[in-house]
């Protein structure tokens, strides 16, 4: 089994400080960033689950949802992951939106 201890720290810091942003902040887009984000590893969770398959797209449930949906996904992502390397690539993936989100 992989160490998914750095996706797990990532997604916890970037969570935390969504939680913790000012609603302006979500809404000048450090929410969108989010979903973006837990979307691009949930894609990727269903492709390594089932190869193949039509991904279903997660659902915009609301700015103040984006940080538990962000966890959701690299949780989901993280029980499926099988390489080191595939726990940096989507370590950068959190990373990067954290920057774009400005938290």
């Amino acid at each position: 089994m992989v160490d998914t201890t750095p996706l797990s720290r990532a997604v916890d810091h970037f969570a935390d400080r969504l939680r913790a942003a000012p609603q302006s902040r979500l809404q000048r887009g450090a929410a969108a960033e989010a979903l973006a984000a837990a979307r691009e590893l949930a894609r990727w969770a269903q492709e390594l689950e089932r190869p193949g398959a039509e991904p279903r797209i997660m659902p915009d449930a609301g700015m103040f949802a984006a940080a538990d949906q962000l966890s959701v996904a690299a949780n989901d992502l993280a029980v499926v992951l099988s390489a080191d390397d595939e726990v940096e690539r989507a370590v950068r993936v959190i990373e990067e939106a954290q920057k774009r989100a400005g938290v």
